[in-house]
């Protein structure tokens, strides 16, 4: 048996969002029946390099009704109907200082995806690239339960790599014609619309510009709230990315508190998500939060209650969803021959 090594370009190659969206699905949806194993996330931390490691194994076993209990309008094609289980692990890091004193990348992730049968190593990937698509993966998932069924508008805040993966997964699920993005740099946000202005309208804009879309995605890693409820239309719906630390807060508590709350983990979320700075505060409670994805994934919680309502979903990122990505990655890269196969395991030695 061989292992499949896969760089960036063969997880961009594989790892095709419709069916990406499928299986992130799946993930919350074995994750809130309890068929998931997840321990917390761990820190090495390392001051003297101004950086941490972090872990993040997950087993999960996929029931075929998993993602069957909402579509909503998805345009999107369906994945392999069939129960799935699968293991692995990403091992991620946050290092700031790198693009500037190594020529490196500030997060630099690789996941191991192994067989949960007998732990052989099916596949070494690229962890960074999984990251990005997974999580606008998760923000495709809350955006079909909980946005407008006929969202065509999606705003964005923040103009980096994840804005990208937003609008791909985004439009996946909603008939997305026009998008607004928010930046302070001017570069950045030409590049976006230059990205994507023979798919989409595309264009500048502010704040409230952005948050005035059905659909508003907020990708920045600001510590003082910079969406406050004025700038957001009466039943905009906020996928909070920007979040994954303590202290990071991109909407303002008025803003939580009004709003339909949907979380990813409930630990995660008060720990480091976009909850976490009012949680800790007692300005929003248990009480303020309407219920975790993978409720409204199975269908024992509704996701938008009112056309009017604001729904904001909580995204931390979870293990599972690295699991879920990199089984479609594997799964696609098996078919097509991708990446580079070598013997890692000697399977003669007992």
């Amino acid at each position: 048996m061989n292992t499949i090594l896969l760089d960036s370009d063969d997880v961009d190659e594989n790892i095709r969002m419709g069916a990406l969206i499928d299986a992130v699905e799946q993930a919350f949806g074995a994750f809130e029946r309890g068929d998931t194993q997840m321990p917390a996330k761990s820190y090495i931390d390392l001051p003297q390099y101004n950086g941490d490691f972090r872990s993040m194994p997950a087993y999960l076993s996929v029931r075929e009704s998993d993602a069957s209990s909402s579509r909503s309008g998805s345009q999107r094609d369906a994945d392999d109907a069939g129960g799935w289980d699968a293991a692995g692990l990403k091992w991620v890091n946050v290092h700031p200082d790198n693009p500037t004193d190594h020529d490196l990348p500030t997060v630099l992730g690789t996941m191991i995806y192994s067989d949960p049968e007998t732990a052989f190593p099916l596949a070494i990937m690229d962890g960074t690239t999984l990251t990005m698509k997974r999580t606008g993966a998760a923000a495709a998932v809350a955006t079909d339960h909980l946005a407008v069924s006929d969202a065509t508008s999606l705003g964005l805040v923040g103009a980096g790599v994840q804005s990208y993966t937003q609008l791909d997964a985004i439009s996946e699920v909603r008939p997305i014609e026009e998008v607004v993005v928010s930046d302070l740099d001017d570069e950045r946000v030409q590049r976006f619309i230059d990205a994507y202005d023979d798919e989409f309208t595309v264009r500048a804009g502010s704040i409230s510009e952005a948050g005035h879309c059905d659909v508003l995605s907020t990708v920045t890693p600001v510590r003082d709230p910079v969406v406050t409820p004025e700038d957001v239309g009466e039943h905009t719906h906020i996928n909070a990315i920007g979040a994954d630390a303590e202290g990071k807060h991109e909407l303002a508590d008025e803003l939580l508190q009004a709003a339909t709350v949907v979380i990813d983990d409930h630990e995660q979320c008060t720990h480091s998500g976009e909850i976490n700075v009012p949680y800790t505060d007692g300005t929003l409670t248990d009480a303020d939060i309407h219920a975790e994805l993978g409720e409204l994934v199975i269908g024992t919680t509704d996701g938008r209650t009112a056309e009017t309502d604001v729904t904001v979903f909580d995204s931390t990122g979870l293990a599972i969803q690295d699991v879920a990505a990199a089984h479609v990655v594997y799964e696609n890269a098996s078919e097509s021959d991708s990446g580079s196969r070598f013997g890692l395991i000697d399977t003669d030695v007992q």
